[in-house]
């Protein structure tokens, strides 16, 4: 029932956008086309464009940068709000760095992004990166911190040492804030690519958008954020059966 509910909540937001852009926006403006496509001409779009495979190219670009940006943000986030969890001197140190810089958005370090390291996948890495690293951050940080005392101190009363209950006892603990602070960490990096891809790049999806709307084709630009949509949806889907299975145990 869950799933039938999900597909009838799509085709009505299908229904409702086929009947806006047909019927009502034509009837009140000649430009009703080029304002909002009916997603009768986004599947058009998609056909021309997957012929040509410049969709594929494009989306393969845009996951290729996502991958790699969120990864590097994963590994330095986790490692970050593990260190300064475990170690209150060092949060204590960095925390004001990170609550300075985390409000700073991911768009304000394009400019210097476009300096360092000018237009290409390099500049597009480093967007995601700033995006979905601080997230993780917090999370892991939050996470260790909120691990059972008492765990730890049977640990070391067992004579478990410091990196040893970290790696067996915190780290586990903290697991599903962290995990909870990567699906959010990926979001935000999508957002930070699109932006990134609109002014940065010669490829992705961010720049088919960007293309097409100095084109007017803007059944292509709707086909851009459908296709950002799908593939962040599976890619939230993955790590929600990920979640579900490696922390079973937080949800019992």
């Amino acid at each position: 029932m869950r799933r039938w509910r999900r597909l009838l909540s799509l085709l009505a937001l299908l229904s409702i956008w086929q009947a806006v852009a047909g019927y009502v926006l034509p009837s009140r403006s000649p430009d009703a086309a080029t304002l909002l496509p009916p997603p009768t001409a986004v599947v058009g779009a998609f056909i021309d464009l997957l012929k040509n495979g410049v969709i594929l190219s494009d989306a393969a670009a845009s996951l290729h940068r996502i991958v790699i940006g969120f990864a590097l943000a994963a590994a330095a986030g986790i490692l970050a709000g593990a260190v300064m969890g475990w170690w209150p001197a060092i949060g204590r140190l960095v925390d004001p760095l990170v609550e300075f810089l985390r409000p700073i958005p991911p768009m304000a370090w394009i400019p210097l992004g476009l300096l360092w390291f000018g237009i290409g996948d390099a500049q597009n890495i480093f967007i995601i990166f700033l995006g979905a690293v601080y997230p993780i951050v917090i999370n892991t940080y939050t996470g260790v911190r909120g691990v059972e005392r008492t765990l730890v101190w049977a640990a070391q009363t067992l004579g478990g040492r410091r990196w040893q209950i970290l790696c067996e006892i915190v780290l586990p603990g903290a697991f599903p804030l962290i995990l909870t602070g990567l699906r959010i960490g990926l979001g935000v990096g999508w957002m930070a690519l699109v932006a990134a891809e609109l002014v940065g790049a010669s490829s992705g999806l961010g720049f088919l958008i960007e293309d097409s709307r100095n084109l007017l084709f803007t059944e292509r630009v709707l086909l851009g954020m459908v296709v950002i949509g799908l593939l962040g949806f599976l890619m939230d889907q993955v790590m929600r059966v990920a979640q579900r299975r490696l922390v079973a145990w937080a949800e019992r």
